[in-house]
């Protein structure tokens, strides 16, 4: 103790942190993070995996706009098994639908070297979509059954089988347009934390887990989640 001018009595002046009193407030603070950095990681997974669906639901939407304007018909998958080189028939997806979702059509972004790429804020693109280094870039892909080119005419809403349960467009892997449940690169890619978003034909999104789904196997052919549309044209890959 000591004596002030006043006459009262004071304490010594207090001291810093020790040094074992900082190295345990930096071990509760690498403990706290430690525990926060999964879940904060978690959260921003489950925020991406909701922008796609955000965006495919938009595809949804489109499709039926375009079947209503059209008799039911739906547009045309492009091209299939091999990467997309023909990027201006009106009647595929990609050009069919945007100008419905007030967007432009594939083609013209394309021609004007605007094409949708990784990492863009887009509905053409997954938030977790990944570049591949390849001009042409598709996040999503055509159920590869669809309204195949083999067929004459395009395939119908009320054609198809249960709306609910066929698929219509799913997360996919740059230069493919349409996609198919294969060991082939053509697949969905389930690249959600091991989850793949789908929009069915009635417009409804799910997030199903890849191995389910047959992403990069081979589809296992679910009574509800259906790709094969019977009586198509097409034979298959």
């Amino acid at each position: 103790m000591r004596r002030q001018s006043d006459g009262t009595l004071t304490g010594e002046k207090s001291q810093g942190f020790t040094l074992v009193e900082l190295l345990a407030a930096v071990a509760i603070i690498g403990v706290l993070i430690a525990l926060l950095l999964p879940a904060i990681q978690n959260a921003r997974q489950a925020a991406r995996r909701m922008a796609c669906q955000s965006n495919l639901r938009q595809w949804g939407i489109g499709l039926h706009e375009f079947a209503n304007v059209n008799g039911g018909q739906l547009p045309r998958r492009g091209q299939g098994v091999q990467p997309t080189t023909q990027l201006d028939r009106v009647e595929d997806w990609f050009n069919a639908l945007p100008p419905l979702m007030e967007s432009r059509p594939y083609s013209d972004l394309a021609a004007q070297n605007i094409r949708p790429k990784a990492e863009m804020t887009s509905v053409w693109i997954c938030p977790e979509a990944k570049d591949t280094g390849q001009a042409t870039f598709f996040a999503y892909g055509m159920n590869m059954w669809l309204s195949t080119w083999n067929a004459p005419e395009p395939d119908r809403l009320e054609k198809v089988g249960g709306t609910s349960t066929m698929v219509f467009m799913a997360d996919g892997l740059g230069p493919y347009c349409s996609v198919l449940p294969s060991k082939q690169p053509y697949s969905p890619l389930a690249r959600h934390n091991g989850l793949v978003n789908i929009v069915f034909l009635d417009g409804h999104v799910v997030a199903l887990p890849g191995e389910q789904v047959g992403c990069g196997i081979g589809d296992p052919q679910l009574p509800d989640v259906r790709w094969i549309v019977p009586g198509s044209a097409w034979t298959g890959p």
